[in-house]
């Protein structure tokens, strides 16, 4: 039937297929529930964050060391992997129930923290954070939910990543900055004081928040089931119209023997390992260059955040406290934020593997720089700050594009594994990096640096043997 039609008119099809692909390709979710996604993962990074200026004094006060505040900086991140697994099970492929998770477990966490100063107990500061490690599990969701291809188009996707970035960039500017402000709470108060004024605030936003959600959120329809499904398959296919022409005219009449013209469904058992049989060698190798750099990503930026209190409270010339540890890490996220909007512009015309080199160029000359002012000793303000400012622009502008990436190279079956796959990326990298920062002063600066710098390598070397291969649509 339609190649009939389009006998008669041969350019009708061809300019309403074209409309649709484009309609396809730049579909938008709802805007209400985009901008509580969006919103969420910023509420996210500011909770990630806040305890990065001051949790280093915390830990000391209630007995611990600079290692410990990198666990307790980089543990929540363990869980939120680990939570993933029985939050994917129970999902349903939808968000409503995640999001409600996350609020849930993010108010229990910081209350914790909260507390821990009026119990002095110091693995209280763990629970917490373990606890807002399930909440940080929403990070897959909100990252899967801009790359969605039932809702999302393909000229969407780095757009709203780069949303998803400015978020990020914004959490690491807001959350040490806020941390450092309320620090100078002072401790008069062995409830609300300079250490657990985070806790106490965050719980109360995400209250508001979790209202906002319930009231405004909403999920995509119900997926039928397999009985559904079954039943379907089984009912009688309604009468279908055949084509004929009579003088010109084209009359439709019932043909109740033509087969049904819908297209076939993807069978429900299809196996993992056929999946896995369509996936070619270069696409391999496609994925793994972006887990590696989804990981090296935020291994570096975590492990700047949390070596920066540490070793501005070492050095000589510094001596830091943590007001002014978070008003240098604050700085850096805040003057690279003009950047990060003008990346939400290029992202619509620039391909992702263009981003993607110039992000990793530009963190790498900051870490080379700062190899360079370690080894003549010439650390002042200035020269720290504008290795921070380089390194924090330039791998946040690369992990916008590890996700986007992949969905447009990949089966719209594959979002939800390649968005668990960049996700635990991101958990390694932000775990082990917070860890590494914690003992940055400890194992040496220049060690500090070098692995980093070896890291990067690996990176260009996986980036530069795959180029033609990361081409993609822009947008």
């Amino acid at each position: 039937m339609t190649r009939l039609l389009n006998q008669i008119n041969p350019f009708s099809s061809r300019h309403e297929t074209s409309d649709n692909r484009d309609e396809e390709e730049y579909k938008l979710p709802n805007m209400a529930s985009l901008v509580i996604m969006i919103s969420m993962n910023l509420l996210l990074q500011v909770s990630f964050f806040i305890v990065v200026s001051s949790s280093n004094k915390y830990a000391e006060y209630l007995g611990g060391n600079a290692t410990f505040s990198g666990i307790v900086i980089g543990i929540p991140t363990a869980f939120a992997g680990l939570s993933l697994i029985p939050l994917t099970k129970y999902d349903k492929g939808m968000y409503k129930m995640p999001l409600h998770v996350s609020c849930c477990f993010a108010i229990l966490g910081h209350v914790a923290y909260a507390l821990a100063f009026r119990a002095n107990f110091l693995y209280l500061i763990l629970i917490g954070r373990c606890l807002n490690g399930v909440a940080f599990s929403m990070f897959m969701y909100c990252k899967r939910y801009c790359t969605d291809p039932r809702f999302v188009g393909t000229r969407r996707r780095t757009t709203l990543a780069s949303w998803l970035v400015i978020g990020q960039g914004m959490g690491m500017s807001l959350g040490p900055f806020l941390g450092g402000v309320l620090y100078n709470i002072g401790f008069s108060n062995s409830i609300f004081n300079g250490y657990t004024s985070p806790g106490w605030i965050m719980a109360g936003i995400y209250v508001g928040f979790w209202v906002l959600v319930t009231k405004y959120f909403e999920d995509i329809p119900q997926p039928p089931t397999i009985m559904e499904l079954q039943s379907a398959s089984d009912s009688n296919a309604p009468p279908i119209g055949s084509l004929e022409v009579k003088g010109g005219d084209a009359e439709v009449s019932p043909n109740y023997s033509s087969a049904p013209t819908t297209r076939p469904v993807t069978p429900v058992d299809e196996s993992f390992i056929a999946q896995l049989s369509l996936i070619t060698r270069s696409q391999w190798g496609v994925i793994v260059c972006m887990c590696w750099f989804a990981m090296l990503c935020f291994f570096i930026l975590g492990s700047w955040e949390a070596n920066l209190p540490v070793f501005g409270a070492a050095a000589e010339n510094f001596h830091w406290s943590p007001f002014a540890a978070g008003n240098f890490i604050a700085l850096g996220g805040i003057t690279s934020f003009p950047f990060l909007l003008f990346n939400l512009l290029a992202a619509r015309r620039t391909q992702d593997r263009k981003l993607l080199a110039f992000g990793t160029i530009l963190g790498l000359t900051g870490l080379v720089i700062f190899l360079s002012i370690l080894r003549t000793g010439k650390i002042n303000y200035g020269s720290l700050f504008a290795c921070w400012w380089t390194v924090a622009l330039g791998f946040n502008l690369a992990t916008t594009v590890t996700l986007s990436l992949l969905s447009k190279q990949l089966p719209p079956e594959w979002n939800s594994r390649t968005s668990m796959a960049i996700q635990y990326s991101n958990y390694a990298g932000r775990v082990t990096g917070a860890i590494w920062g914690g003992s940055g002063v400890s194992v040496g600066m220049l060690n500090f640096v070098g692995l980093e710098i070896a890291m990067v390598g690996i990176g260009a070397v996986l980036f530069t043997t795959l180029w033609r291969d990361l081409k993609t649509k822009t947008g």
